[in-house]
């Protein structure tokens, strides 16, 4: 039996698999720690603070839980 209710209905985002928010929510707390490991790794040593990092993985993180 299908479900006639709005709520249920998935619209199709940008990821390539079903998704609901908490599983994007994993993806971009995922996204957050391979990034700011990777800035850590190499970008950090350059002079550029791990704060970016933070920055630029919040924002890729509510766009992935926002539309993904």
């Amino acid at each position: 039996m299908t479900s006639q209710s709005g709520n249920n209905e998935s619209k199709p985002g940008f990821l390539p698999i079903e998704t609901n928010w908490f599983d994007r929510l994993f993806i971009s707390v995922v996204i957050w720690v391979a990034l700011s490991l990777f800035w850590m790794r190499f970008i950090e040593p350059a002079g550029l603070s791990v704060w970016f990092a933070a920055v630029i993985s919040a924002v890729l993180g509510a766009y992935i839980v926002w539309k993904g």
